[in-house]
């Protein structure tokens, strides 16, 4: 089976947010990401894959029969059309977007959430997002100006963590917030004026904000905020990057959890 001229021009539309959006379907590329993708609850529409990928990978390729997915044996420069990255590993599959969890009927679990706020970067939301599936973070609330998810890059920098997380995108301002310290939760925004979280007593229920480096929480986060935190530095720099700091903020978190 052969892929169409108008088929991969449907497919590689897909790069783009607007297509993601209105055909609910994202890409996903290379070995591992692609792995990740159909061991996981997302719908896989079509496998895509280089005769030289197929040869060389035929576990992966079992895997994906197994699961009854159609696979699409594609040329060199037909798999580069579906792909963000310049040296394409030889596979891509079109996933279906999950729906949105209903944010009225929200009601978390879980002793920290995660509370994403204009991350614009798609190479610090992957890594926040990985970062948050290695300390066991199942839910992450995005606000309504953060990079989609789905965008290829954040799905590569999340090495696959994507797949691994829960997530709600906020519907109106700062709407999940209310609901959370309805429910109890204390809110704790990352700042460069905060409190040292090394000796911060922590709550028994927390929603830790990370927001835009540049800019910090918004006033209407900083209103519902009950406790700035912040991590001690040592140096001239003026702050951390985001990604790196939700690394030690995680860690300083889930420690005695």
């Amino acid at each position: 089976m052969m892929i169409t001229k108008n088929e991969l021009k449907y497919y590689s539309s897909l790069l783009l947010k607007k297509n993601r959006d209105a055909e609910n379907k994202f890409i996903a590329e290379g070995k591992k990401i692609v792995g990740e993708a159909i061991g996981s609850n997302f719908n896989c529409e079509v496998i895509f894959v280089t005769s030289s990928f197929a040869e060389n990978e035929t576990e992966l390729l079992e895997e994906i029969s197994a699961k009854k997915i159609n696979a699409i044996v594609v040329k060199n420069n037909e798999i580069e059309k579906l792909s963000d990255t310049v040296t394409p590993q030889g596979i891509a599959g079109v996933f279906i977007k999950p729906e949105n969890p209903s944010i009225k009927s929200y009601d978390s679990r879980t002793p920290l959430v995660v509370y994403l706020e204009n991350i614009a970067d798609p190479g610090n939301m992957g890594t926040i997002i990985r970062n948050c599936d290695w300390f066991g973070i199942t839910e992450i609330i995005l606000s309504k100006d953060c990079v989609d998810i789905f965008n290829p890059k954040v799905i590569r920098g999340s090495m696959g963590s994507v797949f691994h997380i829960k997530f709600y995108k906020e519907q109106e301002n700062k709407d999940i917030l209310h609901l959370l310290k309805k429910q109890n939760y204390s809110i704790l925004s990352a700042d460069t004026d905060g409190k040292d979280i090394r000796i911060l007593k922590k709550p028994e229920k927390s929603v830790l904000v990370l927001a835009n480096e540049s800019n910090g929480p918004s006033n209407e986060v900083i209103s519902l905020t009950d406790i700035k935190v912040t991590i001690t530095g040592r140096g001239k720099a003026e702050s951390l990057n985001v990604a790196n700091a939700s690394a030690i903020l995680l860690y300083e978190f889930t420690k005695d959890l």
